[in-house]
């Protein structure tokens, strides 16, 4: 059986400068020995997911904006995590 995922676990991206806790609202009423329990549908940007602190990923268009006017020279940005689908 998997691992039960609760508020407060810490997340990291490979892009990004600092870890962030995993936020889950108390709206599903499920608890982990405390906690509130996560399922598939806490992928939420700034909502469940808060900023990784910096993001150095070229893909992040801010990045690459910023990027492209140092003229090329890879310039980090404030992260905005982008989920594009539930957890798997």
């Amino acid at each position: 059986m998997p691992n039960q995922v609760s508020m407060g676990a810490m997340m990291t991206c490979t892009f990004g400068a600092a870890p962030s806790s995993l936020v889950v609202l108390p709206k599903n009423k499920v608890l982990a020995e405390g906690p509130p329990a996560a399922n598939i549908m806490d992928h939420i940007p700034l909502v469940n997911i808060m900023p990784f602190g910096v993001c150095q990923s070229p893909a992040n268009p801010t990045v690459a904006a910023a990027t492209a006017a140092a003229m090329g020279v890879l310039t980090p940005m404030p992260c905005v995590p982008a989920t594009s689908a539930p957890w798997v």
